[in-house]
């Protein structure tokens, strides 16, 4: 098939779902979601969209430009809270492509985008990796993220050699802060070996969230960095570490793409989000609940990884994942 594809560029997601889609044996064009992935443009999608409304336009047309001769049998677009397009954006690319089945996968809780309520109707098929709002919202079906290959291949490898008892690299959400620090805090008695890589965008985005939250207000500048770790030093961190520490971002019940990775690489992994407990791939051995204090005696603790079975495994691959988007689940 013919696929045009909008992700946010988001690590290297883009690059590992559009190799996954050519190796089975697809074609795909893909666009960021948003004109620029210069930091003061980022931050102003995320603050006041608005204001580059002109920005947003421009870069529209360019690409309407660039696919103008091509027919495609689907259109995807992977949205969280970096999509620029208007709706006026979506109807023009649906009339462009009207021979295309149109389908939108939310990265984001709605809680957290409420704009994406407004688009949905533009797509003939909506999925969403948060179980509330496909409990909210009869058109839209639950599929939860995935892992890549990468992380099939650390999970091949068996390590008992840490560098790290625990890790945790990612976007600095005030409630994911507030969170991972507390529970790396309550964990150095046990686990004293600790990478922990809080992430902003920007600087200008620092500054924004330690104004308004109040999670942040005793945060230093310091504490953050503002460049992301790219993929090849993720995958090694992630071998070299026990565990992994994981908090949804307020506002959200979706498990977050790194319990999904964890699940690949066969890691532990500790999180706040409690939901997991109702997921297939779910076993005490392996995912800790945290809940404001840790029982060191719990299986968690005490016992080794306990491998799933093979099925549940690799349902929760980009694959897997792919396939669901592609054809619907059969």
């Amino acid at each position: 098939m013919k696929i045009l594809l909008f992700t946010p560029n988001f690590f290297d997601y883009p690059v590992q779902i559009c190799n996954e889609l050519r190796k089975m044996g697809h074609e795909v064009d893909w666009f960021d979601d948003r004109p620029s992935t210069n930091s003061l443009v980022k931050a102003i999608i995320r603050i006041k969209r608005n204001l580059i409304d002109h920005m947003i336009k421009n870069y529209f047309q360019t690409i309407m430009r660039t696919i103008s001769t091509k027919k495609y049998e689907k259109v995807i677009v992977i949205s969280g809270q970096s999509l620029s397009f208007t709706e006026e954006m979506i109807i023009e690319l649906k009339n462009k492509q009207s021979q295309a089945e149109f389908i939108l996968y939310q990265w984001d809780s709605v809680r957290n985008f409420s704009y994406i309520e407004s688009l949905q109707q533009y797509f003939d098929r909506c999925y969403s990796f948060d179980s509330e709002d496909v409990k909210n919202n009869s058109d839209i079906n639950f599929l939860p993220l995935f892992y890549c290959r990468k992380y099939e291949q650390i999970g091949e490898k068996a390590n008992d050699n840490f560098k790290y008892d625990l890790m945790f690299v990612g976007t600095a959400h005030p409630q994911k802060y507030k969170f991972v620090k507390e529970m790396a805090q309550k964990l150095e008695c046990v686990y004293n070996r600790q990478f922990i890589y809080f992430f902003f965008p920007s600087r200008l985005v620092y500054f924004y969230r330690k104004l308004i939250n109040p999670e942040l207000k005793n945060a230093s500048y310091s504490e953050f960095n503002y460049t992301p770790i790219n993929e090849e030093k993720m995958i090694q961190l992630l071998s070299e570490s026990r565990c992994v520490l994981d908090s949804a971002q307020a506002g959200q019940t979706g498990l977050t793409i790194r319990v999904l990775e964890c699940l690949g690489a066969k890691k532990k992994i500790i999180t706040t989000n409690a939901d997991v407990i109702n997921y297939d791939f779910y076993k005490e051995e392996n995912i800790y609940i945290y809940d404001g204090k840790f029982n060191l005696e719990s299986p968690f603790f005490t016992k080794h990884y306990q491998e799933i079975s093979n099925d549940i495994y690799i349902k929760y691959s980009l694959r897997s994942w792919l396939s669901v988007l592609l054809e619907g689940d059969k």
